[in-house]
């Protein structure tokens, strides 16, 4: 693993040209985060790198400004592979004045946009391409776009690729580039299957990890409040009167999602909804809106989890807890970044204990209760009952001091879904 302090002088020692720092400059960026101060200076001399960094940390600047930086010295072309079209959008607004100030063509495509019109952006020979898999491999499979020149290819987001099914996407792609190219990965995460395919097409990559997986940005403030499901609204309202600026609200399903946002505006909130059901068109407005100020409340699924980049997010609110406890710490990622200070507030119901533990273990710390007038506390919440001996044995207790057995007047039920019962 490559580890090095880093440097109180910034860009200029990490072997950046002078085109390239005078456009950070422009932008006011003056300092490296530490995967770039990692990163740069071994991907400008062409080495394959593995990068593992938590969201939110800068890794576009650590694959992209090297890339360009090489593009503009030798002949070939650049590919970079993400999952969403947000994500896409983004890296393409990112490097775009980098690119403009090389006289570097850049082209993103990606799904729900029409073929024709990147087609003609292909005609225009660009040299950095920017999709995603599945609309990369329509092009391959229509020979509107020849990949035998790419000779830097990047992976960015790998593991989420892979989490949504892109594998045998990724395969074919991988069959339509040389093999003799730079790969740069970058990656939140590094389970099993993104070792199998750094060992597959890397050449002795240098590994560079800036957090261990499941750390969460150093300054976002993590809470957690106990609520009965059909509270969960009435809660939301009262956050977002309770906390100022910009607010992005993860719901589990696109059709929760739907509904938050509807019941929002009907309260006046400005608020709009992202997710699978939105058009490229209507997920472009409402994200644009919400960076500008024109909705204070985006609501959205994890499809949106790595896919927004909106500086000065002030609140992140978990609605629903993610089905994964990995995905915890890319939606609380979108608040606290570039170093900035963030809160984080998680919704759950009683029953979803055994999730909260889950996500404790993986940020390794306990997250901060907070009791409102809509929450429940925690002493409310439903005890797993004795085992049935056990319980007998209470009552019998209970009765012989003249008392009554707690579950007196309630029945047993099971939940198969959670695989234990309890008394309601």
């Amino acid at each position: 693993m490559h580890t090095e302090p880093q440097p109180a002088q910034g860009f200029p020692a990490l072997g950046l040209t002078p085109q390239i720092l005078a456009q950070l400059t422009r932008q006011k960026i003056t300092m490296p985060t530490p995967i770039q101060h990692q990163a740069i200076p071994i991907a400008v001399t062409g080495k394959d790198v593995i990068g593992i960094a938590q969201t939110g940390t800068g890794k576009t600047f650590a694959f992209g400004l090297p890339m360009l930086q090489q593009l503009a010295m030798r002949p070939g072309r650049a590919l970079i592979l993400l999952p969403t079209r947000e994500l896409a959008a983004q890296v393409g607004e990112a490097l775009g004045p980098f690119a403009s100030t090389l006289g570097i063509g850049i082209v993103v495509f990606v799904g729900g946009e029409p073929m024709h019109k990147q087609r003609t952006a292909l005609r225009r020979n660009p040299r950095v391409l920017i999709a995603t898999p599945g609309r990369l491999n329509d092009h391959l499979e229509q020979r509107t776009i020849s990949l035998k020149e790419v000779n830097i290819l990047v992976l960015d987001e790998a593991d989420r690729m892979l989490d949504m099914g892109f594998k045998p996407q990724i395969d074919r792609i991988l069959a339509h580039v040389p093999r003799t190219r730079q790969t740069m990965l970058f990656s939140a995460t590094m389970p099993r299957e993104i070792l199998e395919l750094a060992t597959k097409e890397m050449h002795l990559p240098l590994r560079i990890e800036v957090a261990p997986p499941g750390t969460a940005a150093a300054k976002v403030e993590q809470e957690l409040c106990i609520v009965r499901k059909e509270d969960k609204q009435m809660l939301l309202e009262q956050m977002l009167r309770e906390h100022g600026g910009s607010v992005l609200v993860f719901s589990r399903t696109k059709h929760g999602a739907k509904k938050i946002t509807r019941i929002l505006r009907e309260h006046q909130f400005s608020a709009a909804e992202i997710h699978a059901n939105r058009s490229l068109n209507q997920r472009k407005e409402a994200l644009s809106g919400f960076k500008s100020g024109r909705y204070r409340v985006l609501v959205a699924t994890d499809i949106a989890a790595r896919g927004i980049d909106v500086t000065g997010i002030a609140v992140v609110i978990n609605y629903d807890l993610p089905d994964d406890a990995a995905d915890y710490v890319h939606r609380i990622g979108r608040t606290g970044r570039a170093g900035r200070e963030g809160l984080a507030i998680s919704f759950a119901t009683p029953d979803q204990a055994s999730d909260i533990r889950s996500i404790e273990r993986l940020v390794r710390i306990p997250l901060k209760r907070r009791h409102h007038a809509a929450s429940v506390a925690l002493s409310d919440r439903p005890h797993r009952p004795l085992q049935p001996h056990r319980q007998r044995e209470r009552d019998r207790q209970q009765r012989r001091a003249g008392g009554t057995p707690a579950h007196h007047g309630r029945r047993r039920s099971f939940s198969r879904s959670r695989g234990r019962s309890r008394w309601r």
